[in-house]
């Protein structure tokens, strides 16, 4: 954790992930500013597709959006998981990335199974690096397929990493790694030379 306080304007934001620094604090605490190492990453050209995913791709019969329900994808990241009752997605955090969203900074990727959104995630883009946010799934293998999705559009943008921040054996599983802060901070800060015009991904689609 490198600080506490401060504010969550569009600005801040966007001045913090150009620095390798994120948000993330609960509901009543203050906000706290953070930049873990070593620090988890994903290659978009390196996701690894199994076959068991693969099998349950075909099966579940999944269609993907960009930009098309970034709220909504937000508010679902933002609900119980389990046995925890808490989030770290406060309306705060949620009114943030909303405005970033509507700024061309942040977007979200949606799966649908027919017309119900079942699966998806959210996050940053700055330069060729996708800060990652947050995921949810509703029914099995959702989010893997919406993360999937995400590495093979901005491999195709020449996107070059996407910021995974802290390392668990979901994200290690499928093909991100944990590397030094400082390399991070180096990679991230070539990345970032290569800014793109602000828009939304709408017109991507799989």
């Amino acid at each position: 954790m490198l600080a506490v306080g401060g504010d969550l304007s569009p600005q801040r934001l966007v001045c913090a992930y150009s620095l390798g620094v994120f948000p993330w604090f609960e509901e009543g605490q203050p906000i706290l500013w953070w930049s873990p190492d070593p620090r988890c990453v994903l290659y978009p050209d390196q996701f690894k597709t199994r076959r068991s995913l693969r099998k349950s791709i075909q099966r579940a019969s999944f269609t993907v959006s960009y930009d098309q329900d970034f709220a909504g994808v937000v508010t679902a990241c933002a609900e119980p998981r389990g046995l925890l009752t808490g989030t770290w997605i406060t309306p705060e955090m949620h009114r943030a990335y909303c405005k970033l969203h509507e700024m061309g900074r942040a977007h979200s990727v949606e799966v649908w199974q027919e017309d119900m959104l079942v699966g998806g995630l959210y996050g940053v883009a700055l330069g060729r690096v996708f800060y990652g946010e947050s995921m949810f799934s509703r029914v099995s293998d959702a989010s893997k397929y919406a993360l999937k999705s995400l590495c093979e559009m901005l491999n195709g943008k020449r996107y070059h990493l996407i910021d995974c921040q802290v390392e668990s054996t979901h994200l290690l599983s499928l093909g991100a790694r944990s590397i030094p802060r400082g390399q991070f901070i180096a990679e991230m800060n070539r990345a970032l030379e290569y800014e793109e015009p602000l828009s939304k991904w709408s017109d991507f689609s799989l």
